[in-house]
This record gives C-alpha cells, structure tokens and sequence, in this order.
C-alpha cells in the first residue's frame, strides 16, 4: 500500500470509528437505567470522545507536515499524482502559485551605536551631482554617528524630474548594504514624525567643501539640540582632500556598491550594452550640448542668430542662474564651453578613432538637431542614441524622467570600450572616476583650451591636418584616465581636483608611476 493511500485509509477509518463511538454512546445511555451507571458511562464516552479528537487532531497534522516536507523534497509534481485528504491542484497554494526559492542574501551585521539624532537630506542638481551628494551625506552620517533618512531627489530644477529615490535606486540595497556602517530609515520614526511638521524642522545648507572637523564642532551640537536637522542643499558640501582614509573609502563603497539602480534601470540599461557589443568595440560620447547646457553657460559658437536669441531668453528666464551677461567667444577661447558636434568630429578623427566605431551619444535632445549632427554623422556614420536602440515601449516609462534616462546613459558610460566626455560636468567626472575604479578605463579627458586653439588654426589655414592631428595626438597621450594624483589647493579647495573624478584612496595600486 503507498504512503498516500495509507495515511487516506487510517484518517478514514478514524473517522468511522469516531462516529460508530458517538452513535454507541446514546445506545447504551438508554440501555442502563441506573442513574449512578449512567453518571458514570457519560463520563467514560466524553473521555472517550476527547481521546479520539485528540488522536485525530494529532494524525491530521502528522499527515499534513509529511505533505509539506515531501512536497519540499521531491517536488510538487510528484504530490499532485498522490491521493490524499484534499487534491493539491485546488489548494490555495497550487503549483502556478508557488513561487521558486531565492538565495538568502547574508547582511552584514548592523553596526551598534549611540544614535546622536537624524539627518534629512534634499539633494539638489541632475542625477550625477545628487549621487556625489549622497555618498557625502553617507559618510557625514557615519562620522557624526546619526541617523540618516532616505535622501529626497530634486524636483523642482530646470529638468523637473518627479523621480523618487527608489525610482532610480535599489532603496532596499542602499540600507542593507550599508547597515554595518550607518543606520539609513525610508522615514522619520512616527513619534518625530508628529513633532516635525512639514516646514518646522530646523533646516540650513552646510558650507560648501567642508572638512570634517566642521560637522563635528558645528552641525553635531545642532543635531543633539534640534534631534533632526535638514539639509536643504547637497551639492560639493565635503572637502575633496584632507579627510580620513575611512571616510573617503565609505565615499567609494557608497558610490560603487550601495548605489544600485534600480532592476527596471539594470535591465534595459544591460539590454542596450549588449545590442552595441554585437558590432564589437563601442565608443560613448558624452555630447553636452542640450539646449539647457548653451543657454547656462552663454556658449553659442556655430549658433544662428536666432538660436542665439532663444538661449539668451532662456538664461534670463532662470533667477538662479546668476551669470546673465557673457561672452561667448571669449569664454570658448578659455577652454571654458562644451565642445561643438563639428569640433568633437575633428578631434575623434585626429586622435585616429576608427570611423566604423559604433558612437553611442549620452545627451539629451542636441541643440540644432541634425544640422548640427551633420559633420559628426558623416564622419562616423554608426552614430546611435538610445531612442534609435530601443522601442518606444521600453522607454514609455523613463520619457519626462531626466534623471531615469541619464541612468541609463551612466551604465553604458561604464561598460563602453571608450568614453569621452566634451565638457567637464558631473556625469562627466563621476563616470571618470567610476570607470578608474573599475581597471582605469580610457577615458580621454580633452583639454578644451588647447583643442580649440588647434581647431581655429587649422579652420584658418594656419596649420594643416598632419600638424593638427599630431598636436591633438601628443597633447592627450598623458590624459586618457591613467592613474594620476589629484591637485592639493588647500587655501582654494573649490579649484582642486574633484575627488569623485579620481577616487586615488579607492583605486588599486597601479603597474605604473603616478603622474601629476
């Protein structure tokens, strides 16, 4: 007899003889006419009964945990042929709805501390700037041993993105990952949460390229009297140099393994690195030349005079862009404005990039469209944006979401076999420095003052292709993201090299000598 069919013929026979002792029990009640016998047998029959209730109660579970462990073991293809009390394909837990096992995941052990009081964070600026500010925050957090809530991402700049954190980010990742380093809540604890109304809690900007001596001696006792305090801008407010090898080693683990994207992000952003590797090596282009870049910046070099009015309107039309009046040439011939799509396609072909190379372009809408495409896209006819690699339905969810695009933009950035960004802006430097930490990825770092002298002069006649593309050649040999220190300014901290272009703490020690 199988094990099914056994358990299935002693629950049966339970039964019957539950049922056969029941009905036995008023059979003798009216037999005996004494009223002593008849105490006496109503008592033995409800023993009899608890006894026989019990026993089956204890059969039924012994049945059902036999169900569940074979069901474990030998799967549940295997539980549907047996006969049993209940048929396995109309339990509520049937076949389609069990879900496959996932690997347990170890935590790290949280780290204990005295918790000093919370922090709230509103970070401000486009996606790279906001994740630089997060892993200061990170870091500030854990110094200062308090807590910190889950950082909120601006929405009210120029690109208007509604995102939440954990529309960018893996949130659930960001705390687990980091709970033996600092505590990180999704949210004030209710208690606080009843005592902070919206717009009470005590907020201030922290001083911009700070040490961390200045939290300790001034945003610590402010934390301990207020308990939560509000940072209501995050942009550049820790030193690049001077701090503890610890913190800026949390300011890595933050950046390059707590700040995942989220799953939505990994995947499509995967999908489209795999579409440009079926053609072999690929070449990201951070093109920065959105219309918003020209008009904050004042650069309209190549720009039509109507163009040139559309900007200018726009700079005025934004009060927190402070720099009104500017002048265009001049600042270009500083070294100072995004490189042109005609003057990035002179430069990739004087530093002999294979005009086959697939470019993807990392940018927004180019300013001009394909007018000003036109020199780059004939130079290098395998030009690509993630719109043309995609569907329309793949990216239904990211339009209108700067910042979920520009995540997209960043992994591919990551993985290219070249990156080169034409303006030294925040997705320029972070992606710099990441691409550094994983193995010091070329990356050709363009020296915009120099390349716009040579381009001038061979537009002019001064000098011809063979000197341009040599000069261009041995100006960047040294500037291709090899391991280099980054400039100290200790009484100028603002003009020193930005820490996350070149996390130097963070990077493994390098075959070769240092360069300055």
């Amino acid at each position: 007899m199988g094990r099914g069919a056994f358990w299935t013929h002693r629950k049966c026979r339970l039964e019957w003889t539950m049922g056969s002792e029941y009905r036995g029990k008023t059979h003798h009640g009216l037999k005996l006419g004494g009223e002593g016998k008849a105490e006496k047998l109503k008592g033995r029959s409800k023993l009899k009964l608890w006894m026989i209730r019990t026993t089956t109660t204890v059969l039924l579970w012994t049945c059902f945990l036999q169900l569940t462990a074979l069901g474990e073991t030998w799967g549940p293809r295997v539980l549907k042929g047996w006969s049993s009390c209940f048929t396995f394909s109309d339990s509520p837990l049937s076949v389609k709805q069990v879900t496959p096992s996932v690997e347990k995941i170890v935590l790290p052990p949280k780290r204990i501390y005295r918790n000093n009081g919370y922090v709230m964070v509103s970070c401000n600026g486009g996606l790279n700037q906001m994740r630089a500010a997060i892993c200061d925050m990170v870091a500030i957090a854990r110094y200062l041993n308090v807590t910190l809530i889950v950082p909120e991402l601006d929405k009210t700049s120029f690109w208007a993105d509604p995102s939440e954190f954990q529309d960018i980010f893996d949130v659930d990742h960001f705390i687990t990952s980091l709970r033996d380093e600092v505590r990180i809540l999704k949210e004030l604890p209710p208690r606080l949460k009843r005592r902070i109304k919206p717009g009470i809690a005590y907020s201030m900007p922290p001083v911009s390229w700070s040490d961390i001596s200045y939290y300790q001696n001034q945003i610590l006792p402010l934390i301990k009297k207020h308990k939560v305090v509000h940072f209501n801008r995050t942009d550049a407010r820790l030193a690049n140099n001077g701090l503890p090898s610890e913190i800026q080693k949390l300011r890595c683990q933050v950046n390059y393994a707590a700040l995942r994207f989220t799953s939505q992000i990994e995947e499509l952003g995967r999908r489209v690195i795999r579409i440009l590797l079926q053609n072999g090596p690929f070449l990201v282009l951070h093109l920065r030349y959105e219309m918003d870049m020209l008009a904050f910046s004042g650069c309209t070099h190549g720009c039509t005079i109507e163009e040139v009015d559309e900007l200018t309107r726009m700079r005025y039309a934004y009060p927190w862009w402070k720099e009104k009046v500017i002048n265009s040439e001049v600042k270009r011939k500083d070294g100072l404005c995004p490189l042109t799509p005609e003057e990035i396609a002179l430069i990739l072909k004087a530093l002999d990039i294979d005009h086959n190379i697939p470019v993807y372009i990392a940018a927004g809408e180019i300013y001009g469209g394909e007018r000003r495409m036109a020199a780059l896209s004939d130079a290098y006819p395998n030009v690509v944006r993630k719109e043309l690699l995609l569907g329309p339905s793949d990216l239904r969810y990211f339009q209108n979401h700067s910042s979920q695009m520009a995540a997209l933009d960043y992994m591919v950035s990551l993985e290219s076999d070249i990156f080169v960004p034409t303006y030294d802006g925040n997705m320029a430097k972070v992606v710099e420095g990441h691409r550094r930490f994983l193995g010091y990825k070329k990356t050709i770092i363009l020296d915009r003052k120099l390349l716009v002298e040579l381009i001038d002069q061979y537009s002019n006649g001064t000098i011809g292709w063979d000197d341009f593309s040599s000069s261009v050649k041995a100006a960047h040999a040294n500037r291709m993201g090899r391991p280099t220190r980054r400039a100290v300014i200790p009484d100028r901290r603002k003009e020193e090299d930005y820490f996350y272009a070149n996390p130097q703490e963070c990077l493994q020690q390098p075959d070769e000598p240092w360069t300055s």
